[in-house]
């Protein structure tokens, strides 16, 4: 693996999962827990997110040791109705729950129309978009919503009611990538933030209160204070549809109530609320007609179209690897050297 002059470690994807699933293990997860947490965070960077990469990938290994995510947790799964999964994570990670039956809900989802699944108690599940863009590639249209720990003010509030709480749609596609949005409804993430007052730089306008509730571009100031919604009081608004969707439904903690996923040894017990449906279902030539309209969105409006940026990302890491920072790599590799001892 070797070392450039920007100091950064290039991986192949095999080596990055491998890597990290090596470094779950060392931090206490089951080989289940790890490769589901592993595949997603290496995922995410290969997409070119890499603030909820293998940055991000560190939180989950400090939560792992620290007991916020039970590693060798089992997912408890229910059926009340055919087309609804709901999911007790037992304080572990939110991914195995899902992976666990991703087949069986895209199948009941071609099977019935549409098909729910919700989650309670289990750690933040990092780039939603993971979800979703699995099953629009797997020909579904799929909706999904998430909380954690609250760090956003809510409309008219300046303390702190709702987690960044994003919220996720992904669509298939005829010859190309799906659709894929994926977005927080707060201003910025929340790793946005912590990153700038780790590195010292300013944070925009509008992001952020302090600790006394005024606006601030201290980054540092920021972390003491609370998030902002993007768009004001609608921001607002949709993080309160989130949280309704993600925690009421799935019976997870509220934001409020959700302990940190940075601190302590308790599990956010944070929710996760995915429906998928199939579009076949409804409009049998659904694929193309989407083909078309992003196609002539693109080149006749110039509008971004979200999800072919995250492919060719891909594509570029798959073909010539990802390269992350030393200091991160080492950090990973502490883990993964418990396992080999």
């Amino acid at each position: 693996m070797p070392q450039t002059k920007t100091e950064t470690v290039t991986l192949s994807l095999d080596e990055a999962r491998a890597l990290c699933i090596s470094a779950a293990i060392g931090a206490g997860a089951s080989e289940e827990t790890a490769q589901s947490i592993a595949l997603a965070a290496v995922a995410a960077e290969a997409d070119g997110q890499a603030s909820v990469g293998l940055s991000h990938y560190v939180d989950y290994l400090e939560a792992l040791e620290a007991g916020r995510i039970d590693g060798k947790a089992e997912p408890v799964i229910a059926r009340p109705a055919l087309a609804i999964y709901l999911s007790d994570g037992q304080g572990g990670a939110a991914h195995n729950g899902f992976d666990r039956n991703f087949d069986e809900i895209a199948k009941a989802a071609r099977l019935f129309g549409v098909t729910v699944f919700a989650q309670k108690n289990a750690y933040t599940c990092g780039s939603l978009g993971y979800f979703t863009g699995r099953l629009a590639e797997a020909g579904l249209v799929a909706l999904a919503a998430t909380n954690g720990p609250a760090l956003v003010a809510g409309s008219g509030s300046t303390k702190p009611v709702f987690c960044t709480n994003p919220i996720s749609l992904a669509a298939p596609t005829a010859d190309g990538p799906p659709l894929i949005i994926d977005q927080s409804s707060s201003a910025t993430a929340f790793v946005n933030v912590r990153k700038a007052a780790v590195t010292g730089e300013e944070i925009p306008e509008g992001w952020a209160l302090d600790a006394r509730g005024k606006p601030t571009t201290d980054a540092k100031k920021a972390m003491k204070g609370v998030l902002l919604a993007f768009g004001g009081a609608r921001g607002a608004n949709i993080a309160l549809m989130v949280e309704v969707l993600a925690a009421g439904i799935s019976g997870a903690n509220w934001s409020i109530d959700a302990p940190s996923i940075t601190a302590g040894d308790q599990t956010p017990g944070a929710g996760l609320f995915i429906v998928a449906l199939d579009p076949k279902l409804f409009d049998p030539g659904f694929e193309a007609r989407m083909r078309a309209q992003l196609d002539r969105l693109s080149s006749q409006y110039h509008v971004h179209i979200p999800g072919p940026a995250k492919a060719a990302a891909r594509a570029r890491a798959e073909a010539g690897g990802i390269a992350i920072p030393i200091a991160l790599h080492a950090r990973i590799a502490e883990f993964s050297a418990r396992q080999a001892g």
